[in-house]
């Protein structure tokens, strides 16, 4: 396999991972929440070839000397983008907005039978019968998961409750006789470093391992203060998928790739006239 091909298929490869990024983002254009991914290229390691052995004729030469021979482009990295989706209005209860772009819910997902605390923006909530505490409900995501409270404990509602509303930070329930119950505040994470989220399905992201990449707690994410709340009972935070931008997008990568098909395609009809030569 010459080197046309060789930098064409690797470059193929890297631009369906491309493909397969942007059709995620339309897929999840509705998803609650949702952040958009976006990769970049970079160029491979090229080879520098002297193809001239006679330095005397390279007198007068204004070009670099020698071939640069590439070996095709790799995506850089898949950046997770944290612009502000649009805000939905539903005036339901148990549905909240984040309004700042680095601050996530706390999560506790159950994975292997291991409680495990993640992070969503996705604050479309449910109440489910409490494991815990029997007589109440936990708050709980669309897919089961339940929403952590500041101090870390899952968020309970009694079983008599008749509202919950939003006041100063705090989560209130009015019960049926009229008197109400502070219920805490929600929990919240401001991640300083969004370039080390993972996400991890469901809607949700995990933290990589700073402290192997050295960074401390505190230089990644930090707990959010009750006057640092940015938070919208009633509405829910859309995705910020831009369909058109990722139309064009998709139409870019297909484009590139038909270009790198027919680059190998090419380089086939000249192996076969190569071999077809006859002495």
């Amino acid at each position: 396999m010459n080197t046309s091909m060789i930098a064409a298929s690797v470059t193929m490869g890297q631009l369906q991972k491309k493909i397969d990024t942007v059709s995620h983002n339309m897929a999840n254009a509705s998803t609650t929440g949702y952040k958009r991914r976006e990769a970049t290229f970079s160029d491979l390691l090229f080879q520098q070839v002297n193809n001239q052995t006679v330095p005397s004729k390279e007198v007068g030469r204004l070009t670099p000397l020698g071939l640069r021979v590439g070996s095709g482009a790799r995506i850089a990295q898949t950046a997770l983008r944290l612009d502000q989706g649009s805000m939905i209005p539903t005036d339901r209860e148990l549905d909240f907005a984040l309004t700042e772009r680095d601050q996530f819910f706390r999560i506790e997902s159950i994975e292997n039978g291991v409680a495990t605390e993640r992070l969503t923006r996705d604050g479309a909530f449910y109440l489910t019968e409490s494991e815990e505490a029997p007589g109440q409900w936990s708050l709980v995501t669309s897919s089961g998961s339940y929403v952590l409270g500041a101090d870390g404990n899952r968020m309970n509602v009694p079983d008599n409750f008749k509202s919950i509303s939003l006041s100063n930070g705090q989560l209130v329930a009015t019960m049926g006789d009229g008197t109400t119950q502070a219920l805490g505040q929600l929990g919240l994470t401001q991640v300083l470093k969004p370039q080390l989220l993972e996400g991890v399905g469901d809607n949700l992201y995990q933290l990589s391992d700073f402290a192997a990449l050295g960074f401390a707690e505190a230089d990644v994410i930090q707990a959010v203060g009750l006057n640092q709340q940015a938070l919208s009972q009633g509405m829910l935070e859309g995705s910020n998928v831009d369909i058109g931008q990722e139309m064009s997008e998709l139409l870019t990568a297909q484009r590139h790739y038909q270009f790198n098909a027919r680059s190998i395609s090419m380089a086939d009809d000249m192996s076969g006239l190569i071999n077809g030569i006859r002495r």
